[in-house]
């Protein structure tokens, strides 16, 4: 290890995520540092109309977040390390707040803390992540671990991620937010899945935000769970903007849209993004990278106008 990279084998990842060890050169637990995410993130650069509320506080928080699923799931070696940390550095730097994890991301929670300890722990920084247990009791070993993996003494926000054993581990979401260990609770999901179950809990659980897909293909939540959580005073944070890279892929191959330059978009992941931010009951959208120069042209959406009803339905057309 005389080159600073860290290593770890199956056997100390598999004790990592039941929270009995943390590998040497990560923050330990004594290392924890109380999360100043409570209020808006430094505008910058960003327009006033990118900066949503949160329904039931009425905290401000830019609309472009950052997801990990993937991106950060990398094996904590120096040279990943150091990337990951460029790219939060800039995320921070352009006006960025909201972080997404979730255990089932694999090393994505150890790699989002040892970068946010690196970087000092930015004020802005807005935590999120997930409960993801089948089993009731491993819930609040999970959120230990996600605590000492983020270094954090309070997480902004946690799910109960893709509804997983939901009646168990929502109320103890709801007991952590009364004691002050979070401040506040969700429920996810993702890849288009389990709409019904999420109406139904919608009209009738207590949460305070939904996560769930939303891009310009995959848009059938806008028809009704998307009204719906705005309805009930539910914050909504849109997964898979650009349906994990594919969509990108897709467009890059056609020239941009004319209109896309109107707006001030010059990529077509800048014109995807903002379709999805520009949506009024959009809260939060966490496209996930893990290159500084993509987050740079994520986070200048922001800089943007945002498009109204009329120019988003125009947007529509060009795909």
């Amino acid at each position: 290890m005389g080159n600073g990279e860290i290593h770890m084998n199956r056997r100390q990842f598999n004790k990592l995520l039941l929270g009995t060890t943390l590998l040497p050169g990560v923050p330990q637990a004594n290392a924890l540092t109380d999360n100043a995410g409570a209020g808006a993130a430094p505008a910058g650069q960003i327009k006033s109309s990118f900066l949503k509320q949160i329904p039931v506080s009425g905290e401000s928080i830019p609309a472009v977040g950052m997801g990990t699923w993937i991106t950060f799931d990398v094996p904590p070696h120096t040279k990943p390390l150091n990337q990951r940390t460029e790219v939060l550095k800039k995320f921070f730097a352009t006006g960025g707040s909201m972080l997404d994890s979730s255990p089932m991301y694999g090393y994505a929670e150890q790699i989002l803390g040892h970068c946010l300890t690196r970087l000092d722990h930015p004020g802005s920084a807005f935590s999120a992540s997930k409960i993801w247990t089948p089993v009731e009791s491993q819930g609040p070993l999970q959120m230990q671990t996600t605590e000492n993996l983020w270094t954090v003494k309070q997480m902004d926000l946690m799910y109960v991620h893709n509804l997983v054993n939901w009646k168990a581990h929502l109320p103890r979401l709801r007991e952590w937010k009364a004691s002050g260990r979070i401040r506040y609770t969700g429920i996810s999901t993702s890849h288009g899945r389990r709409h019904a179950k999420l109406e139904e809990l919608i009209k009738r659980e207590d949460f305070d935000f939904v996560q769930l897909t939303y891009n310009m293909i995959d848009r059938e939540t806008e028809k009704y769970l998307i009204p719906m959580a705005a309805d009930h005073g539910i914050a909504v944070v849109a997964n898979r903007p650009f349906k994990r890279g594919n969509l990108i892929d897709q467009f890059s191959k056609r020239p941009l849209p004319s209109l896309a330059k109107e707006l001030g978009c010059s990529t077509w992941a800048q014109y995807l993004l903002l379709f999805v931010v520009s949506h009024p009951q959009i809260t939060v959208a966490i496209p996930a990278t893990s290159r500084p120069d993509h987050m740079d042209e994520n986070m200048a959406v922001m800089q943007m106008e945002i498009p109204d009803t009329a120019t988003r339905n125009a947007m529509l057309k060009t795909i």
